[in-house]
């Protein structure tokens, strides 16, 4: 399975790599695509650390699981290909981006315009057999990306990490908030969101103007 990851996180996550757990992951995944359809593609499997660089990476959003349906993981928490219909996550962050940065909705659900610029899209868990959610959860990934989320809070300063839902939240004790902005809110799911725990939490403007007083070119969202 050839996946992609840029060189500048290779260095960085060598160590993990090498851990047994890891080991033990890669054994499991490998074994299930052999044996299964899973998403994302192998390829993409990294995507999110081949889009923006270990230096680059100045915002993190934290998502939980890919897609399971055929043809909408592509490695990018919330992301889904060109062409695919936006799942409905995806379409509350559009109109919350609308709303707070007066964005009209984009022709695209694929979030790799973000990723370029250093948003790291990072699901919790980075694998899921086709039609099973959760299916690949407490396998090892957990323990991966939860290692990535302090590297990050550890060894970069200023990064905007975006929590969202009850799962992300948690997230946040791996994070030292004296050098870096934690935001959170309810997650982007029609059952959060329609009761008012999502529209007006006004986060991309807020890791905006955060980025920008800190020296940091803006997103472009």
């Amino acid at each position: 399975m050839n996946v992609r990851i840029h060189p500048s996180w290779k260095s960085e996550l060598d160590t993990e790599f090498e851990k047994d757990y890891f080991k033990t992951l890669t054994h499991f995944v490998k074994n299930e695509y052999d044996k299964h359809t899973c998403f994302p593609p192998g390829p993409e499997i990294f995507a999110a650390f081949d889009h923006s660089n270990f230096q680059d990476t100045r915002v993190v959003i934290l998502g939980q699981d890919p897609y399971h349906g055929p043809g909408q993981a592509n490695g990018l928490c919330f992301s889904v290909r060109d062409g695919i219909q936006y799942p409905p996550s995806l379409i509350n962050i559009f109109k919350e981006i609308e709303q707070d940065l007066n964005k009209p909705m984009p022709e695209t659900g694929n979030l790799e315009r973000w990723a370029d610029q250093g948003v790291l899209l990072l699901n919790a868990t980075l694998t899921v057999r086709a039609h099973e959610a959760g299916s690949h959860q407490k396998m090892g990934w957990e323990k991966f990306t939860d290692s990535v989320i302090k590297l990050i809070s550890e060894n970069k300063e200023n990064v905007v990490f975006m929590l969202w839902g009850g799962y992300a939240k948690k997230k946040s004790k791996l994070i030292d908030s004296s050098k870096h902005l934690v935001l959170t809110s309810g997650h982007p799911s029609p059952l959060s969101a329609n009761r008012g725990y999502w529209f007006g939490n006004g986060h991309f403007s807020k890791a905006n103007e955060y980025l920008t007083q800190n020296g940091k070119a803006p997103i472009n969202w």
